[in-house]
């Protein structure tokens, strides 16, 4: 086993191209030598070089190495190094003449280190796959054989393996004939196929624990505290190729390489790969990719930035602190972005982002005419300061506090949540008083109604994780059974989280159907499921808080939630709303803020959740930082350079209008406003309260407006499908709209003014814009031609005119520039 101090062992090469390296300097960073104890011992060296203009690129799989005196070490050709016999020795890197050299001690090279169950042999099953949740890490385990989940549990996997059937998967008297080793190399038939080579270093060191009397370690043995790799960061080119290193710091504070033991896992698949000996390719994808590496329940992250490599000159106006940051991204990523949108791609986007509705005729009319410098900064100010604005975003956040209607006796209780979540975001009410009032609310909904949340979020475990993944990003479901698989977070952390509503009572309200809510006094506890034992409230990383028992954890939660240093809250919010408005986050998805999953632009983010602090937690503030950038007044339109980003914002990313403002949008083009039942004349589906009304609309559900199930922003379903297409194709709904004798097809009609006069008002309705001369020269032709009856006599011209403009509005109702916001 390898020990050395704090720091890595590598090898630098300095360069002056890529291609062939120029012996320029010769530069050691990191310890200026390596130890290795033990004949297990072993570590990966890096080997990089640093080109011109100061960018580093790794050679280490293509240096070529020597030791010298021969027979101390080995140094294989990707350059690990394991030990021969005691001694020191120079290992030398060579990459075309250019050379690099670190000394090595070699310590008890014949000495067997007595192996550690737990920091050596689980992590090969984790590497492996065996402990996966498909394999024998699910609850119930695999074919009679059952194993914690990523190992977390290693105490319980020594029973599974040594003493669970009576022994019977080892066999220390000849190691090699375990049940669990030929099943691993399948020999033995095994349903999860072979996982293990046995030539492998890790089948070798299963041998070697079963032959050494299946050792677990002594209780004062160190235990990984936190993992490490190397480079944390750098910026490869198109195809490049970087080999990481590993390390595992112990408790002991001594380091060992794992680099060989631990998984790596790419956020992005289509960007990269890695091998299970930590060596990285990326793809032909410009962008951010990481790579998760996992070992022994420890994560942590490589993090590699592919410039595309194209002159970045002419950017747009800088417009605020936004632009600063993407444009200085983009420069780096060398991927020029689009130019910026015109006004009536502005009025329209805008008005959908913000508003949740297309633009009037008479309000984009105003708009494109006006030359007024600020008239988009006007135009955002007007469109939050609509009842439209509170609409809409109360639809959203209805939807992710579950505001579900169970039963017909709920509606009051579903009205007067909504009313309030509305009426909240009307008058701009600071985010962190949102959130203090709805999780302390108390009483019944008569009186508060914030407190018809607890209604729908019952359980303390469901409150936690509602609260966890809303408000803070961190998605706690996992830990509530095991360590959780790509975060920091224990079970421990779990129901200590939980214990902050341990305290939530409940007895019946003033009417019928309702339920007050009430804070029980005492000591607020929960239990750990795995240890039985009592836990106190504790924050995310801070840790416990002082609670009194007379005290409602509860308002210490959101105390502590929305105190100016915590790392989540903002940053959540924040990152959110940045996806609504540019249809990715900044972290993607929007609510998983975690080390494993870093954001693509951190400076931006952070600047982001700072300023939203600094307004006060301003929301309104917030939404016109975004859409007063230019980044997000940039065209959809990609350039021959940016087609491909999803990650960059280097355009306006385009999204299919949501099922309420698509059914509002279809009302108002097509002029045949739609009722709902129990809701006042004219209500739109954008205002419409809670889940209810889904089961009345078809097009609501086709189009994916949620059921209010859950805290994710996923179960509004935004893609597209072939029922939606089919539904504006020839539905019954959607032809009687267009057929209406009092919808826009009959008005557009019996309209006495030229075909092209009324062409352009329908345009700018659906569109915000005036028809190309192509555009209008077709749908003249079209209108104009005659036509026939079922019964093939000719049609009169009045009614020949109707159906062609009922096509015309049909064929406008499937283009892509209707159903997309862009």
């Amino acid at each position: 086993m390898l020990r050395f101090p704090h720091s890595l062992c590598w090898l630098l090469l300095t360069t002056a191209a890529f291609a062939k390296p120029a012996s320029l300097q010769i530069e050691a960073t990191g310890a200026p030598e390596l130890t290795l104890r033990g004949k297990d011992a072993h570590q990966q060296l890096l080997v990089s070089a640093k080109l011109d203009d100061g960018a580093l690129r790794d050679f280490t799989s293509q240096a070529a190495y020597r030791a010298e005196p021969a027979g101390i070490v080995n140094v294989d050709a990707q350059g690990v190094v394991t030990p021969i016999a005691d001694g020191a020795v120079k290992i030398t890197a060579d990459v075309e003449g250019v050379t690099a050299s670190i000394s090595v001690h070699v310590q008890n090279a014949g000495r067997v280190e007595p192996i550690n169950f737990a920091n050596q042999i689980v992590p090969i099953f984790t590497k492996a796959g065996c402990n996966a949740g498909g394999c024998h890490g699910k609850s119930a385990g695999q074919n009679g054989f059952k194993l914690s989940l990523l190992g977390f549990e290693p105490a319980e996997d020594y029973e599974h393996i040594v003493k669970e059937a009576r022994g019977r998967r080892v066999f220390p008297a000849s190691p090699e004939n375990s049940l669990l080793l030929l099943k691993a190399i399948n020999v033995t038939p095994h349903g999860g196929g072979k996982r293990l080579d046995p030539k492998s270093e890790d089948y070798q060191l299963l041998v070697r624990w079963i032959a050494q009397g299946l050792p677990y370690g002594q209780p004062n043995d160190p235990k990984v505290e936190r993992l490490e790799v190397l480079p944390k960061q750098r910026t490869m080119a198109l195809h490049g190729e970087q080999q990481l290193v590993v390390l595992a710091h112990y408790s002991d504070g001594t380091v060992q390489d794992v680099t060989r033991s631990a998984l790596y896992e790419p956020n992005e698949k289509s960007m990269a790969e890695s091998d299970d000996g930590g060596h990285v390719k990326l793809f032909d994808q410009p962008g951010d990719v990481a790579i998760m590496v996992r070992y022994q329940g420890k994560v942590a992250t490589f993090r590699a930035t592919v410039p595309l490599g194209a002159l970045v000159e002419n950017l747009p106006p800088v417009h605020n602190y936004i632009d600063d940051l993407v444009f200085a991204k983009l420069k780096a990523m060398g991927m020029p972005p689009s130019e910026p949108c015109d006004d009536a791609t502005f009025i329209r986007r805008a008005s959908v982002d913000i508003a949740g509705h297309l633009p009037s005729l008479d309000e984009t009319n105003h708009f494109l005419a006006d030359t007024d410098p600020a008239k988009r900064d006007k135009l955002i100010d007007t469109l939050l300061a609509s009842p439209q604005y509170a609409d809409y975003f109360a639809n959203k956040w209805s939807a992710l506090l579950r505001n579900k209607r169970l039963r017909p006796g709920d509606a009051p209780m579903n009205f007067a949540f909504y009313n309030w979540v509305r009426d909240g975001l009307g008058a701009n009410k600071p985010y962190n008083e949102f959130v203090r009032d709805l999780l302390s609310a108390t009483g019944d909904v008569e009186d508060n109604p914030a407190v018809a949340w607890y209604r729908q979020v019952k359980e303390p475990k469901q409150e936690l994780e509602d609260v966890a993944q809303l408000f803070l990003g961190v998605r706690m479901q996992c830990a509530q059974c095991h360590h959780h698989p790509f975060e920091k977070w224990s079970q421990n952390d779990y129901y200590s989280f939980e214990a902050f509503f341990s305290q939530v009572g409940r007895k019946s309200g003033m009417i019928k159907e309702d339920e007050a809510v009430f804070h029980k006094r005492g000591l607020a506890t929960a239990i750990n499921k795995k240890t039985k034992l009592p836990v106190q409230p504790a924050a995310l990383i801070t840790g416990p808080l002082n609670i009194a028992p007379e005290d409602d954890p509860r308002v210490a939660l959101a105390n502590w939630m929305s105190d100016r240093a915590n790392p989540f809250f903002a940053r959540t919010l924040v990152n959110r709303y940045w996806k609504h408005f540019l249809n990715r986050g900044i972290v993607e998805p929007e609510d998983d803020m975690r080390e494993t999953n870093p954001p693509s632009n951190p400076e931006l983010l952070d600047a982001l959740a700072q300023h939203f602090i600094r307004s006060g937690y301003d929301l309104k503030a917030l939404i016109r930082d975004i859409t007063r950038s230019q980044t997000y007044q940039l065209s959809a339109v990609p350039n021959r350079y940016n087609s491909a980003d999803r990650q960059n914002f280097s355009r306006y990313y385009a999204k299919r209008l949501s099922a309420e403002v698509l059914y509002d949008a279809v009302d108002a083009v097509t002029g045949t406003p739609s009722n709902f039942s129990g809701m006042p004349a004219g209500t739109s589906a954008l205002a419409l309260p809670d889940n209810s009304f889904n089961t009345s609309s078809y097009f609501l559900t086709v189009f994916g407006r949620p059921e209010s199930s859950s805290a994710c922003e996923c179960e509004r379903t935004q893609e597209a499908s072939l029922a939606q297409a089919l539904h504006l194709l020839n539905a019954k709904e959607i032809q009687d709209r267009l057929a209406s004798d009092t919808g826009a097809a009959a008005k557009l009609a019996a309209d006495p003014r030229s075909d092209e006069d009324k062409l352009r008002e329908l345009y700018l309705a659906a569109y915000a814009r005036a028809p190309e001369a192509s555009e209008l020269a077709l749908a003249r032709e079209y209108l104009g031609k005659p036509r026939k009856g079922a019964d093939g006599q000719p049609l009169d011209a009045a009614h020949s005119k109707r159906l062609g403009y009922e096509d015309v509005l049909w064929a406008v109702l499937n283009t892509k520039e209707f159903l997309f916001n862009h």
